[in-house]
């Protein structure tokens, strides 16, 4: 089912974004935290796709997996600047054959380990024009999502060009967004006030990424450009040598910004779970009354 027809209908969506896995045992282990995150009835779940399309087949294995042996409804990233347009239109027409309806349409990033790495000249050089391609190909067969930066994307000059794009590719075709993590509301608060400004009215959903491991998700935090507040820097360098302290304060600290936004009236929440279900369940539990 097509996860735009899903949001007109739930009146709060939650979801949950995987990353492929490496090898048979991290597979096992990713579907038995999909087990456990099924039962809190997600609306979606969405499978990355590496940097220049590295995860290629994992990422569709696993997307066919999910979508063949559960009841979820699941989405798949595409990246484009690691692809020529007959590869992406490769990897769609596989996708439309096995019955994915839903693409997370994305430029993707340039791959930190190779070296000289070369954009194909036949490409999508940005996300619009891979949602443009999309469209032209198939039509409205797939419900096509795309990607919003409170803070503005890394690359970009300011927010207001960044908001410029943005908008391109809603007129392009995307039909809902999902943010990058983000730790203060008031970057979230402030894009969306500036978005409707523009005339922009697609749902969008407020990324979540609990900090369960602080040197990891700091690592994250500065390649995407996502703000930690100085307050909860402080508080989690006081227990970063302690990783159960790290976690608690992460989920403390996700829950009230969680309960935050669901009390601005969100449309949903999307948590990065780098493929483990316990802290998002507990920030689950701690929210459920929300929802």
């Amino acid at each position: 089912m097509k996860i735009s027809n899903i949001l007109k209908q739930v009146n709060k969506s939650i979801s949950f974004e995987f990353f492929p896995p490496k090898n048979s045992q991290a597979e096992n282990q990713l579907f038995n935290t999909i087990r456990e995150l099924e039962s809190l009835n997600p609306t979606f779940v969405s499978v990355t796709y590496g940097a220049g399309g590295s995860t290629r087949d994992r990422t569709r294995n696993i997307v066919k997996k999910i979508h063949e042996k559960t009841n979820l409804t699941v989405m798949a990233h595409l990246t484009c600047i690691g692809h020529t347009k007959e590869e992406i239109l490769e990897i769609l027409t596989d996708y439309k054959k096995i019955g994915i309806e839903n693409i997370l349409a994305l430029r993707g990033d340039i791959p930190a380990d190779i070296k000289d790495f070369e954009i194909p000249k036949d490409s999508c050089k940005f996300a619009v024009e891979l949602i443009q391609l999309i469209k032209e190909n198939f039509g409205n067969h797939f419900c096509i999502a795309t990607a919003a930066y409170p803070e503005g994307h890394p690359e970009s000059p300011n927010l207001e060009r960044d908001i410029f794009f943005f908008k391109k590719k809603v007129e392009a075709g995307a039909e809902f967004a999902i943010t990058q993590m983000f730790f203060d509301n008031r970057f979230f608060y402030d894009f969306l006030e500036k978005v409707s400004k523009e005339g922009i009215d697609i749902p969008i959903i407020p990324g979540i990424m609990p900090i369960t491991n602080f040197k990891q998700i700091r690592k994250f935090a500065l390649m995407c450009g996502a703000t930690i507040p100085e307050e909860l820097v402080k508080r989690l360098e006081a227990v970063e040598n302690k990783p159960e302290e790290v976690k608690k304060v992460g989920i403390e600290y996700a829950t009230k910004q969680c309960i935050d936004l669901l009390e601005h009236g969100v449309k949903g929440l999307h948590f990065y779970t780098l493929n483990k279900s316990d802290a998002t369940i507990q920030i689950y539990e701690n929210i459920k009354h929300l929802l």
